[in-house]
């Protein structure tokens, strides 16, 4: 049975996920500390519950959502895998961090890329990606069909969808994303966003001003 913990990270407020099942495998999803205590309460908590990082996912490169990449994939001899659609972003990380007054530093490119209809494999379970532009470009979502949840970074949200004034961002394109991908999982469905409460698909359906 997979099991999800929720850190919520930086003055963004990015919600980092770590998923793990009776393996102890665990996949790091969106790591975003930004400072030492926060880099420390997730390497505590994985070390506290005996997990093994087998592999670090960004949902999508913006600044905020990747802050931590370089702690974790230096602590865990790990490299990022994302959307090669959101390469960009990981190439200018230095330059959109410095318009918010944060430091970078050393950014580790991805080294595979993932795409619609992939699986991600950890210890005993699997995760399918959606490919789910109109955020930003290389934005993808995690989908547990076993267990009836979903990341979605920073695509939908609790009766909010994602911001589209940013580079690559485009209303239409964030629209069809939601309604031709998420909107196909099951109303039961358990959504984790990037940033705020979770909610569930049907909710949404019913709920979401932005969509309806």
């Amino acid at each position: 049975m997979l099991q999800i913990s929720t850190f919520i990270f930086n003055s963004f407020g990015v919600n980092t996920y770590v998923v793990y099942d009776e393996s102890h495998e665990c996949l790091i999803i969106d790591p975003a500390c930004q400072f030492q205590q926060e880099e420390q309460e997730l390497s505590g908590f994985i070390e506290e519950k005996g997990l093994k990082p087998v592999r670090m996912i960004n949902t999508h490169a913006h600044i905020d959502h990747i802050l931590g990449n370089t702690f974790v994939c230096e602590r865990y001899n790990l490299k990022p895998e994302a959307h090669s659609a959101g390469l960009k972003f990981y190439e200018t990380a230095q330059t959109s961090g410095s318009v918010f007054g944060m430091n970078v530093g050393h950014v580790i490119l991805p080294s595979d890329f993932l795409k619609e209809g992939d699986c991600v494999e950890f210890g005993k379970s699997t995760m399918k990606i959606l490919y789910t532009p109109g955020h930003a470009d290389g934005s993808i979502c995690l989908v547990s069909d076993k267990e009836n949840f979903v990341i979605t970074g920073d695509v939908l949200f609790q009766e909010s969808i994602g911001r589209t004034d940013l580079p690559t961002g485009n209303l239409d394109r964030l629209l069809e994303s939601i309604r031709t991908k998420l909107f196909s999982l099951p109303d039961q469905c358990i959504v984790y966003p990037g940033h705020g409460p979770t909610t569930t698909i049907g909710f949404e359906k019913r709920n979401n001003p932005f969509i309806n």
